[in-house]
């Protein structure tokens, strides 16, 4: 509808006399009110209330009928869903019909709280007086109208169509609307409500089980199927099967008519960026980036090893020059000479000296052997710091003794360190020449050594990462992860041994006295207990120096090489954890196929959806029987106008599966045909409208003098003509 100002809605209304009625089609679904010899209504919503929190000031506000969601965003709708005014097809919540009409007054013109037009107003088939009433009372009482008439919203349609040809005086009409349908019987142009039948399923159920369908199809897209969404969706694709049974055998089968019948709702999707692999010019502009950086970094790094080798230079000197002057100086004078320079002796000089001299050497990159012979001869020369080893302790003084053990100790410290050190520049030997005779095989054949190199890292990758998943899941790398329950279940020979030790331990001192330790075989228990074989975790840090020493290799010599990264503890947890599959176009696509017939289906079927009641075709032959049991002349009048409205009825094959269920309820011949209305949807208000243009209408209607003083007793009896 067209946005319309207030200002131009109250010109509107203003224009209107007094005598002109106000139609109003009060569905269960839709609310449509307009003027009465209108063709189309002036407002039409849903008829539904909300009553929303502002999120930010706290206030509750009514929002009547559908609202844009980029308003409803700020308000808090979680505690306040959509309520109805309706139970099925009955208003019985009239403090929210309240809402409803103030808000449709407001947006027809209405400047006041009091109407002065006649109503007329649509309700459901036989409704109750208590309904009608509290309407009535509403409607007098809240707005003042001057009179009110109550109408059958089919039997305006009926009408209105029977005017233009589309059905006859006498026949059926079935509306099956939003919540209910209903098969009313017209003879001469009037419906006879004794033949009426209904069934509590309509497009509400359509819907509804139409959404739970796909959301258990779908359960990563629930949020998009809102109901909105859902009704469109079902007005669209859905549609009534010729057969049930041999509809959905055919999509069973997966047939070429099965698809052509399938439809695809695609949601809104961003395909993911490709990565696509460097070329040779990126190849070689990131090897030039890295050749300047690690040109800069080696010029930083000469920088950095001149200026270490001109301060050790200075130190160096400052401490010869120190050596030469205490030379000079008498003895009753050292210890002041001493004190002035920091130092406590001579030898922590000479000491200090000797490590800047080796500090120095190494800044200027003197080679392993010649570090090694020089430390050597610092070490011989240092052997006569420990005179007291080698003389026996019955020599000795008590201080001696203790000085004795003071260099035993640190002789033996100092030997600790030069075999780790000589283990240290043996193992760099090693690896020199494990580099040099790699690097002799790179030079030979490029192109196979890399692909060595890249399956050695595969391998040994793939051996370290199994290792890893054996120690955190036990046994069972296979996937199978049925019983794993730690690293418990992996136990190596040495460790089955210690279990059995301790179990046999366990059953033989259980019972009896606890006398465990009393004989020399029972220590032997915790020696055995101690040995720790476990030579898996060596082999474990031999593969894994040896996958860091192929990783480096491949950086250096390979520009493209990119190493996988160390997994987390929790994904080493997971035993084979799958690796996350990229969404493609087709992940956010809504597929309907069997879906499209199987929920209006239980239009004719409702007991599918746990509803125990007839369906559209037995209602039909239902309402016949009750009306023409004996009469076969007025049974095929009936039958020869069989009349469809409501907006369930815009279900592409509905007629013609109504018109085969009905003649397998009929003899053999009987006439039968099956019309829809022009518009099922606002028919029924035009009919009204119609109606309440005719200047017989104020003879139809219930005046507020009528209820003061009738009541709603004459309100029970009243029942509106609708052939004037």
């Amino acid at each position: 509808m067209p946005f319309i100002s207030k200002i131009q809605r109250q010109t509107d209304y203003n224009r209107f006399p007094s005598s002109t009625p106000i139609v109003i089609d009060n569905g269960a679904s839709y609310f449509r009110i307009g003027w009465a010899g209108e063709t189309e209504p002036r407002v039409i919503f849903r008829n539904i209330v909300q009553r929303p929190r502002h999120k930010s000031t706290g206030e509750t506000v009514t929002v009547v009928g559908d609202h844009d969601t980029a308003l409803l965003k700020h308000f808090d709708c979680t505690r306040s869903g959509p309520r109805s005014a309706f139970d099925s097809n009955v208003v019985f919540q009239f403090e929210i019909m309240e809402y409803i009409l103030d808000f449709a007054f407001d947006r027809l013109g209405a400047n006041g709280s009091r109407i002065d037009h006649p109503i007329l107003i649509t309700e459901c088939v036989c409704n109750p007086v208590q309904s009608r009433s509290k309407m009535a009372e509403l409607l007098f009482e809240t707005y003042g109208v001057p009179s009110v008439a109550f109408g059958v919203d089919a039997a305006f349609s009926y009408k209105y169509n029977q005017q233009r040809g589309i059905c006859q005086k006498d026949g059926l009409a079935i509306c099956p609307g939003f919540t209910t349908t209903h098969v009313i019987p017209f003879v001469d142009g009037e419906p006879v409500y004794r033949g009426c039948c209904r069934t509590n399923i309509g497009g509400y159920h359509v819907t509804d089980n139409l959404k739970q369908l796909l959301s258990l199809k779908y359960p990563h897209h629930m949020a998009r199927f809102t109901w909105e969404k859902i009704e469109d969706l079902k007005m669209e694709h859905c549609y009534i099967a010729p057969d049930y049974a041999l509809e959905a055998r055919l999509f069973l089968k997966g047939s070429k008519e099965a698809e052509d019948k399938t439809r695809c709702w695609q949601l809104p999707w961003v395909p993911p960026p490709i990565e696509e692999p460097p070329s040779e010019e990126e190849i070689a502009r990131k090897a030039a980036i890295k050749e300047r950086q690690g040109q800069r970094l080696r010029e930083m790094a000469e920088a950095k090893r001149s200026s270490r080798i001109n301060e050790l230079e200075n130190q160096l000197h400052r401490l010869e020059f120190l050596l030469q002057q205490l030379a000079q100086v008498e003895e009753e004078e050292i210890s002041s000479f001493l004190s002035k320079t920091g130092y406590v002796s001579k030898q922590e000089i000479e000491s200090t000296l000797t490590k800047v001299s080796q500090s120095l050497r190494k800044a200027k990159g003197e080679s392993k052997v010649e570090q090694a012979e020089n430390e050597e001869k610092a070490d011989s020369s240092t052997s006569d710091k420990y005179p007291l080893i080698n003389v026996p302790d019955n020599m000795l003084t008590p201080e001696q003794l203790k000085e004795k053990k003071r260099q035993i100790f640190l002789k033996t410290t100092t030997e600790g360190r030069q075999r780790a050190k000589q283990k240290r520049f043996e193992e760099e030997l090693e690896r020199e020449k494990k580099t040099r005779e790699d690097e002799e095989r790179r030079l030979e054949n490029p192109e196979l050594y890399l692909e060595q190199m890249r399956t050695k890292y595969k391998e040994l990758y793939e051996k370290v990462e199994q290792r890893k998943r054996l120690k955190t899941n036990g046994g069972h790398a296979n996937g199978n992860n049925s019983g794993a329950v730690g690293r418990g279940e992996r136990l190596n020979a040495a460790q089955r041994e210690r279990m059995r030790l301790l179990t046999t331990a366990a059953f033989d001192r259980g019972k009896g006295e606890d006398n465990f330790g009393a004989k020399d075989e029972d220590w032997q228990l915790y020696k055995l207990m101690s040995k720790d074989n476990d030579d898996d975790d060596d082999g474990a840090d031999e593969d894994e120096a040896e996958l860091a020493w192929v990783c480096s290799r491949l950086q250096a010599i390979d520009p493209t090489f990119v190493a996988k990264p160390e997994p987390t503890p929790s994904q080493v947890a997971t035993t084979e954890v799958p690796r996350v599959r990229l969404l493609t176009k087709e992940d956010f696509q809504v597929v309907l196929g069997v879906e499209r017939f199987r929920c209006p289906e239980i239009l004719f079927h409702p007991n599918l959806v746990g509803i125990d009641q007839a369906g559209l075709d037995e209602m039909t032959g239902a309402s016949i029987r009750r009306l023409a049991s004996k009469n076969e002349a007025l049974e095929d009048r009936l039958t020869s106008s069989i009349f469809m409205t409501g907006g369930c009825s815009l279900f592409p094959g509905l007629n013609e599966r109504l018109e085969a269920g009905v003649r397998m309820l009929l003899p053999c011949g009987s006439p039968i045909k099956v019309a829809r209305a022009l518009d099922p949807v606002l028919d029924a208000w035009r009919g009204a409208s119609a109606y309440a243009a005719n200047l017989q209408f104020q003879q139809q209607t219930f005046s507020r003098v009528d209820y003061y003083e009738k009541g709603e007793d004459w309100l029970r009896r009243y029942q509106l003509r609708y052939t004037l």
